[in-house]
């Protein structure tokens, strides 16, 4: 993809809109409107890398209540001509095809290369990557089961929502910060992985969500990880202005 002259690749993650209600979020979901008002105009493209929602589950004829205004703004933009990406999160991995269809937003489950004015990129989530978390790594494989999608589909929406909004909250990103810590590069797993794909192939820049962490890593001189931090505490996002990749706080 080659970058208009004056148009910018934004990135964003983790805002986890519904947690730990919908009336305590409502304040950061117009707050994340009002960051897409602000850069639909020199938008070339977006990047959404996961866990917009803290919890999504697509019924064949059901999706979750709320979040008006930020699937219309969505819809707006894409309907404008402003390609959006969207990367599953682990809170969001149920998505289908929903964002598709709806409202014309490809939709990734998986990191995926890019490459932007000659420089490279790979983008994802982040969750389940690099070394450890097995823990996660086996849950997600149970989340991911079409068996055990098919089980949850068969339980009324007012249940299997309320249900999965309640053990959600519980996760600890949200209601505690144990796990949204800097905790070292060796002890970063997201770091490990970055190093070790960097060892398979360059790519310019990594960029991931999942850690809540606003972080930028060197990996080498040529190449660097960015975390996009989040939505709840910090409020960031990266630009990319065909040279540089930069992180900013959103204050508007």
């Amino acid at each position: 993809m080659q970058i208009p002259e004056g148009k910018k690749i934004y990135f964003s993650s983790d805002n986890h809109l519904g947690a730990p209600t919908m009336e305590q979020s409502l304040p950061r979901e117009k707050k994340f409107v009002a960051w897409l008002d602000h850069i639909k105009h020199d938008a070339a493209a977006i990047f959404l890398l996961g866990d917009l929602f803290d919890f999504w589950f697509e019924y064949k004829t059901v999706i979750p209540k709320g979040f008006t205004r930020t699937l219309g703004k969505l819809a707006e933009i894409s309907d404008s001509g402003v390609p959006i990406y969207f990367f599953v999160g682990n809170h969001d991995l149920w998505m289908r095809d929903y964002f598709k269809t709806e409202l014309n937003i490809e939709v990734f489950h998986k990191p995926k290369d890019f490459t932007f004015n000659n420089t490279t990129f790979l983008i994802g989530h982040g969750d389940g990557l690099g070394p450890g978390d097995k823990g996660y790594k086996r849950m997600k494989k149970v989340f991911t089961n079409p068996l055990s999608k098919w089980l949850f589909n068969w339980l009324h929406p007012d249940i299997g929502v309320k249900l999965a909004q309640y053990m959600s909250v519980k996760n600890k990103l949200i209601s505690g910060d144990d796990d949204a810590k800097f905790l070292g590069e060796d002890n970063e797993w997201l770091v490990q992985y970055c190093k070790r794909k960097e060892s398979q192939q360059h790519r310019d820049y990594y960029v991931f969500g999942h850690r809540h962490l606003p972080l930028e890593i060197s990996i080498n001189d040529t190449s660097k990880y960015i975390n996009l931090g989040d939505w709840i505490q910090y409020y960031t996002y990266g630009v990319f202005d065909g040279n540089v990749l930069e992180l900013k706080e959103f204050k508007g």
